[in-house]
């Protein structure tokens, strides 16, 4: 497993936006776009973003090995973890890194079934994504003119062009930063290598694209900003990195990509490469 994993701590910056969408729905807000509840910034939560991830490789991969994918719809945990071979915890935790994707990437609480395989601490990290400007959370009334039961359709049958109303819920407009971390010291435990890598830059990349639906609008990746450290421990501190880059609106009510400007400040400290992927 050594020979095969990532020898650079790397941190990054990831911007994306949303237009007429709501891209992580508030399920104690009655669904509405999550915020600061003290600024009214946006919020999007990691595990929203992992999971786009983690749909993506699904897609790609179409849950073969090694890229399998072990959170997802359907799984039952505990069978696949009594099921996997090993004497010990470690050798059915290191099965399971093998085998999965998103537990070599993210980790995962294994201690469940008859067995159990402990807690793998996944190498990739995400923070929350917090838009730049405060968002305003738009309500819409909806109307279907079905019915789902007989009942329904008796109590409108005096009613012409009768309809049963609905709500939906959008973000205008905004742009959403969120950073990440990959530790090589924590890759070397599960496993996670330089063609995990990839895949994990292109699935961020990508993962909008399959993940199209009426309620989450056009969101779109903006720019992916790579800090590539020359040693497993670092050559610099994240945050000093990620103040790198910079972001400023250039209208009043931004409504578009275009009406922010990024700024990146290319004298990185020694030790540390920087890399645009877009």
């Amino acid at each position: 497993m050594e020979s095969n994993t990532i020898k650079n701590r790397y941190d990054f910056v990831f911007l994306f936006d949303i237009k007429d969408g709501n891209p992580n729905g508030d399920p104690d807000q009655a669904n509405l776009p999550r915020v600061d509840a003290e600024n009214q910034e946006g919020l999007i939560t990691d595990v929203c973003i992992k999971r786009k991830v983690r749909n993506y490789v699904q897609l790609k991969h179409k849950l073969n090995k090694p890229n399998d994918i072990f959170i997802r719809q359907g799984n039952v945990l505990a069978p696949i973890i009594d099921n996997t071979p090993g004497n010990n915890i470690q050798d059915r935790q290191l099965n399971l890194c093998n085998d999965y994707f998103d537990i070599r990437s993210f980790g995962a609480v294994l201690s469940v079934g008859d067995k159990g395989a402990g807690t793998v601490r996944g190498p990739v990290q995400f923070t929350f994504s917090r838009s730049e400007d405060r968002i305003y959370q738009a309500e819409h009334s909806i109307t279907r003119c079905a019915v789902t039961t007989e009942k329904e359709a008796k109590s409108q049958e005096k009613r012409e062009n009768a309809s049963t109303f609905g709500r939906k819920s959008t973000v205008p407009y905004a742009l959403y930063r969120m950073h990440g971390f990959i530790s090589a010291v924590d890759a070397l435990k599960s496993g996670f290598s330089d063609e995990d890598l990839e895949l994990l830059w292109e699935a961020l990349l990508n993962a909008f694209e399959h993940d199209r639906a009426a309620a989450r609008g056009e969101m779109n990746p903006r720019k992916l900003i790579v800090f590539k450290h020359n040693n497993h421990l670092g050559s610099a501190r994240s945050g000093e990195l990620f103040d790198k880059v910079q972001i400023a609106k250039t209208a009043e009510l931004p409504r578009t990509w275009g009406d922010y400007s990024v700024t990146i400040d290319k004298s990185v400290p020694a030790g540390v490469e920087l890399i645009e992927m877009l």
